[in-house]
């Protein structure tokens, strides 16, 4: 559950933080892009206009009143050039009908042959054309407004052209454009600022409600989270509140009703087996009678180690559990454990593999007896759901300060999405149909955490399902056992 609220608040964060933010940068980039759009196109069709209108009235005037024959034509274009009064920003040209300037209000270009598209559209069309390009001489950026000039006939005897440098336009229209680029970062740094807030507010009190929300799912029932929020926070933190504390109940219950019933099965077990074992030797029985009551007897135990599971349980879970920890050889105890073991697994026809790749002995501290308890546990599991596999490996070795103990069964394994449910109290595989309180692995866990180590739990390579129990050695650093 915690890692679930986790990672929806983790993917909140980064959702709302992706989300906000693309759609302020691409509404800005829009309207930059819209803006600069619009400006370019304010501030060149101003300049065309201007232009146009400028020619127009000029060949208005030449065809009225100047142009009765191509001298006439030549001589104004010359006086109308030097009398030209916005030389400084507009270069005014005259050029015949082959399209190459013969007059130019600042001399510079006379003599050349722009061969440019509104020369040639003006001189084919008789129509005024404009166009916006680079200088051929210079580089400069320019644009350019040519108009025909007619006979009375409608015969084009040359074309009246206006030019003038873009340069200060560009730059007015780059300046623009950056005051915009600014104010949309600033738009872009005040939606991060609000995102922030928003985070602080509302992501962040989230986040402390999921490390609250891991504790409870990880078995710190009855917890509860601060609630100082008034929205709909603060139901979430009372719908949690009331759960750990109603899981609380139920957990005190459950362990509770597991205590006394186990106190209330352990005598008559006691009994059971007691008397069992008495009428087993009893001279005079038959073979069915010896077979049941051996059956009896079988069944009597694996209860009594159900109840004392339990009971074991119960006290760990009450704070009642201790330990007699001392320096131990793990490796001792280890083999002392195989030992008593080994002949149960011959008599199921189960082969045994040791290996001991240690040096020398391996001190810990610990407690021999849990240690033994644990082991048995395991052992026993690894023949009850890996005897298909007839064999059962055991290795001991040391990495990194750490006592590594694996013991691998070859039987069928689990499912992948149930390893992680394995320790759980009272939960056994969907596909087991092995007897057993379900609590075993969940002592285990508890068992090598007491002692400052690690249990766990996967598939073996290849088949079958391995446990690997770690245990710091004597003098190992804290931060090896960590999890």
């Amino acid at each position: 559950m915690g890692n679930i609220i986790e990672n929806f608040t983790k993917g909140l964060r980064r959702r709302w933080l992706r989300s906000t933010v693309i759609v302020a940068l691409l509404g800005v980039v829009f309207v930059v892009t819209m803006f600069s759009i619009f400006i370019y196109s304010y501030y060149f069709a101003a300049i065309r206009t201007g232009l146009e209108a400028k020619a127009r009235t000029t060949i208005d005037f030449f065809e009225n009143f100047v142009a009765r024959s191509y001298d006439s034509y030549y001589d104004s274009a010359i006086r109308y050039a030097e009398t030209f009064s916005e030389a400084d920003r507009i270069e005014m040209q005259f050029l015949n009908r082959d399209g190459s300037i013969m007059i130019s209000s600042s001399g510079f270009t006379a003599g050349t042959s722009p061969d440019t598209p509104d020369i040639m559209f003006a001189l084919e069309t008789g129509r005024i054309s404009s166009w916006v390009g680079r200088r051929a001489s210079t580089g400069e950026r320019v644009m350019a407004v040519s108009a025909p000039l007619m006979y009375g006939d409608g015969e084009i005897i040359g074309v009246m052209r206006y030019v003038t440098s873009l340069r200060h336009v560009d730059r007015q229209v780059f300046l623009n454009i950056l005051i915009v680029v600014s104010v949309g970062l600033v738009v872009l740094a005040i939606v991060l600022v609000i995102n922030m807030i928003f985070i602080r507010f509302v992501i962040t009190p989230v986040s402390e409600i999921t490390k609250m929300a891991k504790r409870i799912a990880e078995g710190s029932y009855g917890i509860q989270i601060n609630d100082d929020y008034p929205d709909e926070i603060g139901d979430m933190v009372g719908s949690i509140n009331e759960m750990s504390l109603k899981i609380a109940q139920t957990e005190k219950i459950q362990s509770e009703f597991i205590s006394s019933i186990s106190h209330e099965l352990r005598t008559p077990l006691t009994a059971i087996t007691g008397w069992g074992e008495t009428l087993i030797y009893t001279e005079g029985l038959d073979n069915d009678s010896k077979r049941g009551i051996d059956i009896m007897l079988k069944e009597a135990r694996r209860l009594t180690k159900m109840v004392e599971e339990m009971l074991e349980f119960t006290r760990i879970e009450d704070g009642r559990f201790t330990l007699s920890v001392e320096q131990i050889d793990i490796c001792a105890e280890l083999e002392d454990a195989i030992f008593a073991f080994r002949e149960i697994l011959h008599q199921d026809e189960i082969a045994f593999d040791y290996h001991n790749d240690t040096d020398d002995i391996q001190l810990i501290s610990g407690d021999p007896n849990r240690l033994k308890q644990v082991f048995f546990n395991i052992f026993d599991n690894a023949l009850k759901y890996g005897r298909e596999g007839k064999r059962i490996e055991v290795f001991i070795g040391v990495i990194d300060e750490q006592v590594v103990i694996t013991i691998r069964d070859f039987g069928p394994g689990v499912t992948d999405d149930e390893i992680d449910n394995l320790k759980m109290k009272f939960y056994k595989g969907s596909n087991s149909k092995e007897r057993g309180s379900g609590i075993g692995l969940a002592v285990c866990e508890e068992i090598i955490k007491f002692h400052g180590g690690r249990l766990e739990l996967a598939n073996a390579v290849g088949g079958g399902f391995i446990v690997t129990i770690i245990l710091p050695l004597i003098g190992a650093s804290t931060d090896n056992t960590a999890n």
